[in-house]
């Protein structure tokens, strides 16, 4: 079965080859090119043999590693972290957030020649894999050079369940590899066991994102925002239109309103300024906005990446993006860390922890129907929005923790004599 995939991820790969290579800027071009095809600079080779691998496909892996890359950092300085990403999103944010023990690289072509090629070289002590992020061929290479692989932070959504469920004969055989899976709940524990998780591999530890620091300050542009605000975050396709036409709504009765939309996929920044164009807006790009500037628009498109989670600092009300219109949701955790009211859609499939926040009545869940009277119900009643905040941020408090259990699992595999945390 590997030789069947292998085969057809390179004829693939042939096709989207040139395609993929000419999306980037030019300045990434060579650099993704190289390490794609396991190329990494001889400096990178002579200082990172037998470093720590963590894998973190995009920016929400990547932002969701960094507790546990502090944490590693902390109590073993001298360890390398190699953190391989596979987006220019997740590698730009990667590269913001690296300390010095850390390289950011891309992750090679799953193909078992060029990475046995890097392990030959590297050798590193341990494989992290952040969530769920199950490449064959990347997997068995680790396991063929001795190397533990361990899954944490995982996760696994319905709509990525119910794909792996027809090929479990082959998922079950990449699980085998894995030496333990580190799940946020029993949710997820479950599905992989359901596909082929030895149970006694299994440990739920909790989402790392409950431990994520909440940002040290407000963007300087956006607290000088004046009035009451709205952040959409992590927007999807449909979703800037009809919040848009909520806001013009709620603006006749609430004159000091503001809107902040964030896109989740940067691709996307464009075709929604386009759209806002069409609709005869006023409205600014963030990208446009200096750090002297001030926001003379009601409505500001967060065009830039990173900074939604400092952004959410200054939100009244906060609305879950991808929750509307059946894509399975998106993070809650970042807005209860700064104690916001959260409104999300009925479609949080891909983030059951919403059904926590549902049930302590700190998150507040209405169809698209509902959107407008919600908003408008806690405008009004700027009590029980804050109370909403305030019960999504104590959750979050409630349920931190995990990187610490997380750090215990890691500590197993370099440096067993110091592990406190007993498999179960």
């Amino acid at each position: 079965m590997y030789t069947i995939y292998s085969i057809a991820y390179l004829l693939v790969l042939l096709f989207l080859l040139p395609f993929e290579y000419f999306k980037r800027p030019v300045n990434l071009r060579n650099i993704w090119i190289k390490e794609k095809l396991g190329i990494y600079s001889s400096e990178l080779i002579r200082n990172f043999r037998r470093c720590i691998w963590i894998h973190a496909v995009s920016v929400g892996e990547v932002m969701a590693a960094q507790p546990l890359l502090r944490k590693i950092s902390e109590q073993y300085p001298s360890k390398k972290i190699l953190l391989s990403t596979i987006t220019d999103t997740g590698r730009k944010v990667a590269l913001e957030n690296a300390g010095e023990n850390i390289n950011v690289v891309y992750m090679p072509f799953d193909l078992s020649f060029l990475i046995n090629r890097v392990l030959r070289k590297i050798n590193p002590e341990l494989l992290i894999i952040i969530e769920t992020e199950l490449w064959p061929n990347f997997i068995k290479s680790f396991k063929k050079h001795n190397t533990p692989v361990v899954l944490l932070n995982g996760r696994i959504s319905e709509k990525s369940f119910n794909g792996y469920k027809k090929i479990k004969f082959f998922i079950k055989r990449i699980l085998r590899d894995i030496d333990l899976f580190g799940m946020q709940n029993e949710v997820y524990s479950s599905r992989i066991m359901e596909l082929g998780a030895e149970k006694d591999r299994v440990i739920i530890t909790g989402n790392f994102k409950f431990d994520v620091l909440k940002p040290d300050k407000i963007p300087d542009w956006a607290g000088s925002i004046k009035g009451r605000v709205i952040v959409a975050g992590s927007t999807h396709d449909g979703e800037e239109i009809m919040i848009t036409d909520i806001f013009l709504m709620l603006k006749k009765e609430f004159h000091d309103l503001n809107l902040i939309i964030a896109p989740r996929h940067p691709e996307r920044f464009n075709s929604v300024a386009e759209m806002l164009l069409e609709k005869k807006l006023d409205f600014l790009r963030r990208s446009q906005i200096n750090k002297t500037q001030l926001p003379l628009s009601n409505i500001i498109l967060l065009d830039t990446i990173g900074e939604l989670a400092k952004v959410y600092g200054i939100a009244d009300i906060v609305i879950i993006g991808k929750s509307f219109k059946a894509h399975g949701g998106q993070n809650p955790l970042e807005p209860a860390l700064w104690g916001k009211a959260i409104i999300c859609g009925p479609y949080m499939e891909n983030f059951p922890v919403i059904q926590e926040f549902l049930k302590k009545e700190a998150a507040l869940e209405v169809p698209e129907s509902k959107l407008y009277e919600t908003l408008r119900e806690l405008l009004n009643n700027p009590e029980k929005a804050k109370t909403i905040g305030l019960k999504a941020r104590e959750l979050s408090k409630q349920n931190s923790g995990s990187v610490m259990k997380a750090l215990e699992i890691v500590k197993q595999f370099i440096d067993p004599d110091n592990a406190d945390f007993a498999q179960k």
